[in-house]
């Protein structure tokens, strides 16, 4: 039977879950293995929001577009 760390435990039984702890744990400690995936998703969200503008009109919602965080 595996085993899980005691990090992957802690975030399993207890109540609440720590977004942080979980996400370094899913990468079984390795911090930044951690940031380069977090990087990666933020990076495809940031493709994503742009084909969604590329592809609305103008009318679409009153004149409201989306623009990513990195280009304001």
């Amino acid at each position: 039977m595996p085993t899980i760390g005691k990090a992957a435990h802690n975030i399993q039984y207890c109540g609440t879950v720590d977004e942080v702890a979980a996400a370094i744990a899913w990468h079984d400690g390795n911090v930044r293995a951690t940031i380069r995936t977090l990087l990666s998703d933020c990076r495809h969200l940031n493709e994503q929001l742009a084909l969604a503008g590329g592809n609305m009109g103008i009318g679409y919602t009153r004149g409201w577009r989306p623009v990513s965080e990195s280009v304001q």
